[in-house]
Parts: C-alpha cells; sequence; structure tokens
C-alpha cells in the first residue's frame, strides 16, 4: 500500500514538473484543483521537487528553473563553497559589532560563520530568522531574538507573514545580510522569494544595512531583489571591487570593507 502511494505521489510529481515547464510556474491553487490533492499535500509535493529538480518556491506556488545555469544550494553544500574567503568576511563582520549592538543576521553560511565568532561576547542581542543561527547562539551571554515562520529547508531561514508581522516591532541597529548576486544594476538578490521578503522587512528595520558576499556573487543578478544598492550602507567581502563597481558604491556612500585588509 504504501509502495503504491509513493508512486502515484512521484507520477504526480512528474506531471507537476511537465505543467512547469510548460507554462514556467505553477500555483498551490492550481496544483490542488489539476491534481484533485489537499492544499498540504500540494506544499508537500513542490517542497520535494524544490530539493531535487530545478523549481524555486515561491510565496503561493513554484516557478520552473531549468533555464538558469546558476541554482540554490542547499546550505550543506554550501558550507564548503568558498569556506575561507567566508570565514575572512565573517572575521571583517565580527570587527565592527560592539557591545550594547543589537544585530541582525540573516541565513546563509557567512551569518552562521559570524555566529561562531560571536559566541563568545558579552552584551550583544542576535535578532536572526535563521534557526542554525540562534541554535550556535544557544548557551552562550547573547541574547537571541529568533524570528518566527515556516522554514525553508535549503537555508534553515524562517520565512512569511508571521516573521515579517514580528519584524515590524524591532529596532535592529545593525543588519548582516548574506547575498546570493550583488550588481550595479540588480542591487542585492537572492534566489528565494521568500527570503527577499523577510531580507526587505529586516532592512526596513535597520539603522544600518551591511551586504556580505565573496567575489564570486559581483556582478551576479539572482532571480529575487532584495534591496537596491542605495539601501546599503556597507559591503563586506574578501577582494576589491571591479571598477564599476566599486564606482557606484561609493557613488553611494556605501563603505566597503575587504577583509584582510585594513581600510576601506
Amino acid at each position: 500500500m504504501k509502495d503504491a502511494q509513493t508512486s502515484k505521489g512521484r507520477r504526480r510529481r512528474e506531471q507537476i514538473m511537465n505543467v512547469l515547464k510548460r507554462q514556467g510556474k505553477i500555483t498551490i491553487s492550481e496544483v490542488v484543483e489539476r491534481f484533485s490533492v489537499s492544499e498540504a499535500t500540494a506544499r508537500r509535493d513542490l517542497e520535494l521537487m524544490e530539493k531535487k529538480e530545478p523549481v524555486i518556491r515561491t510565496i503561493g506556488g513554484a516557478m520552473y528553473d531549468g533555464m538558469n545555469a546558476v541554482r540554490e544550494i542547499p546550505f550543506a553544500e554550501k558550507e564548503g563553497l568558498s569556506f575561507l574567503e567566508k570565514e575572512r568576511i565573517a572575521g571583517a563582520a565580527a570587527e565592527l559589532i560592539v557591545e550594547g549592538d543589537v544585530v541582525g543576521l540573516s541565513g546563509g553560511t557567512t551569518n552562521y560563520l559570524l555566529a561562531k565568532l560571536l559566541k563568545m561576547r558579552r552584551g550583544i542581542t542576535v535578532v536572526t530568522n535563521a534557526v542554525n543561527v540562534a541554535m550556535e547562539l544557544a548557551g552562550s551571554d547573547i541574547q537571541v531574538v529568533l524570528i518566527g515562520g515556516m522554514m525553508r529547508h535549503n537555508s534553515f531561514e524562517l520565512c512569511g507573514p508571521l516573521g515579517e508581522a514580528m519584524i515590524a516591532q524591532l529596532n535592529i541597529g545593525k543588519m548582516f545580510l548574506g547575498v546570493d548576486g550583488v550588481s550595479s544594476t540588480g542591487g542585492i538578490t537572492t534566489y528565494s522569494e521568500q527570503e527577499a521578503q523577510i531580507a526587505k522587512a529586516m532592512i526596513n528595520r535597520s539603522q544600518a544595512t551591511y551586504a556580505m558576499f565573496d567575489h564570486t556573487k559581483i556582478g551576479r543578478t539572482s532571480l529575487f531583489s532584495i534591496a537596491p544598492l542605495t539601501a546599503l550602507q556597507g559591503f563586506i567581502t574578501d577582494a576589491p571591487l571591479p571598477q564599476h563597481l566599486g564606482a557606484v558604491a561609493s557613488g553611494f556612500g556605501i563603505r566597503v570593507y575587504v577583509a584582510g585588509e585594513s581600510g576601506e
């Protein structure tokens, strides 16, 4: 019986994939109507497909990402990519945090490494929507405010209206944001619509926002926009910026911190 149900689910997801390839996107309600399943089953199908197929979950459905060469990578795989660069970036970010700060940390491997550096500090409050970041700080002298929501398994970030409503009640001093792409025209971007929305909410409640990225993210524009460069106060990266992006950043008053270098 269980094998039959598994096979039926697999065939349904294959059919959903065919729809996505034809029309580029599908909504939860469309899955429910087309395949006569519950909303919970439709959401579960799309979550499973996001892990294994070129599919990006969106608010209320999913999009086909088969035409994109660059895909979102699960946290476990990201951890090993550019590890030394991310470690240096996290170190540079940690130097900007002082006792008394209220710090916002998004998800991502760089912020996870930053959390490791902060756990021995005192007198700091961390606001985060990332479960793994909060767990890393558990048991330390850091006061942690974990924003609620539905967890994205690729990043361990909690997203959705519940978290956004909570953020609206908070005041964040310094926001450190991991991004999937940064460019002069596209601003800062990410692969996930849900993560983009929660990041926007945190930026709106922050006095200063620092985008953290290694050199491989420069010039990339991922699917969903987080914010234009004008919303930022700082870049924290591992290598000097290309001339054009550096000039644009300077024009917007964005301070550039290059990990391992003194000064800007």
